[in-house]
C-alpha cells in the first residue's frame, strides 16, 4: 500500500503567508496617514518615543484586522480572481491559525499602544479595529450596497490615531482629516469595484456596480469626487494649512475630477483601473503636501 507524506510548508514560506494576512500595501497606507496626523499634531519635531510606539501599535492592529478580514471573507475571496491567492483562500491557512494570528497581533498593537502613547489611542485603535473587522466585514459588506460608504468611517481613523497618539485627544484638524479620508473611499473603491464587477458578482457581495449598475456609479464616483475636492481646501479654508497644501490639493483635485468626469461620460476598464490607480496617488500626495506645507509654511511666511 502506498502511502502519502505531508510534509511542512518551509519557515519562510510560512511567514509569507502571514504576511500575506496583512494586505501590507493596504496597511502602508493606514500607517502613514497615521503618522502624517501624528506630524501634523506636533509644533516641531515630535517626541520619538510616542512616534515609534504609535507607527508600531497602529500598524500591529491594522494588520490584525486585515487578517480577521481574510478569515471572514475565506470563502468569498475564493471566489474571486483579485483575492483567491490569499493563504485563507486557498487553505493553506486553518482557520484557528488565522484567528491566532489576528488576535496576537492585536493584543500585541494595544499593547505597545497603552504603554507607549496613551489609552485614549488605544481605545481608540481597538474600536477602529471592531468597525473595520466585524461592523464593516461581517455586517454592512454582504448587507448593502452603501458597505463602503458606511464602512469607510472606520479606514477614516489614521489620522485621529495619530493625533490622538502625540496630543492624547482628538483635535478638530485631524477630524477635518477624516472626512477628507471618509469621502475619498467611495470613488476610490467604486472605481476598482467597477472594473471588478464580475468578481463581485460572482462573490454574491451587493457592490453598487452589481446593485444598481455602472452607469449609477459612475455618476456617483463624479459626485463624491466634487464633494472630495471642495472638502480637502478645508484644511487652508481654516488656517491649519498654507499655500503649498492649497496648491497642491487644487491640482490633485482638479485631477481626480478629470478622471471621474472622463468614467462617467465614457467607460472602459482601463479608464476604471487607472483612476482608481490615481486615487491611491491623490490620497498619498495630498496628505505628503500637507506634512511638506506643515514644515515649510512657517519658513516661507517669514521670508515674505
Amino acid at each position: 500500500m502506498a502511502t502519502t507524506l505531508t510534509q511542512s510548508p518551509p519557515v519562510a514560506s510560512r511567514w509569507s503567508q502571514f504576511y500575506a494576512l496583512t494586505k501590507p500595501r493596504v496597511v502602508q497606507l493606514i500607517v502613514f496617514c497615521a503618522l502624517i496626523g501624528m506630524l501634523l499634531a506636533s509644533p516641531g519635531l515630535p517626541a520619538w518615543q510616542p512616534l515609534l510606539a504609535g507607527v508600531v501599535g497602529i500598524w500591529l492592529v491594522a494588520a490584525a484586522a486585515a487578517a480577521f478580514n481574510c478569515l471572514i471573507e475565506q470563502h468569498i475571496d475564493a471566489r474571486m480572481a483579485r483575492t483567491a491567492w490569499r493563504p485563507t483562500a486557498k487553505g493553506e491557512l486553518t482557520r484557528p491559525q488565522t484567528l491566532l494570528f489576528s488576535g496576537v497581533l492585536c493584543a500585541a498593537g494595544s499593547a505597545v499602544l497603552a504603554l507607549g502613547t496613551n489609552v485614549l489611542t488605544m481605545w481608540l485603535t481597538l474600536a477602529t479595529f471592531v468597525g473595520y473587522a466585524i461592523i464593516y466585514t461581517v455586517v454592512l459588506k454582504p448587507l448593502t450596497p452603501q458597505n463602503i460608504v458606511i464602512g469607510g468611517a472606520s479606514g477614516a481613523m489614521p489620522p485621529v490615531l495619530g493625533w490622538a497618539a502625540m496630543t492624547g485627544e482628538v483635535g478638530a484638524e485631524a477630524m477635518v482629516l477624516c472626512l477628507i479620508i471618509f469621502l475619498w473611499t467611495p470613488p476610490h473603491f467604486w472605481a476598482l469595484a467597477l472594473y471588478r464587477v464580475e468578481d463581485y458578482r460572482r462573490s454574491g457581495l451587493p457592490m453598487l456596480p452589481v446593485t444598481h449598475g455602472s452607469a449609477f456609479t459612475r455618476l456617483q464616483v463624479l459626485l463624491y469626487t466634487l464633494v472630495l475636492f471642495a472638502a480637502t481646501l478645508m484644511p487652508f479654508a481654516f488656517r491649519f494649512s498654507g499655500p503649498i497644501y492649497l496648491v497642491s490639493a487644487v491640482l490633485l483635485g482638479a485631477g481626480f475630477t478629470v478622471y471621474a468626469f472622463r468614467l462617467w461620460r465614457n467607460y472602459s476598464d482601463a479608464l476604471a483601473r487607472t483612476t482608481f490607480r490615481f486615487s491611491i496617488w491623490h490620497l498619498s500626495l495630498l496628505f505628503a503636501a500637507l506634512l511638506l506645507d506643515h514644515y515649510l509654511d512657517p519658513w516661507l511666511t517669514a521670508l515674505l
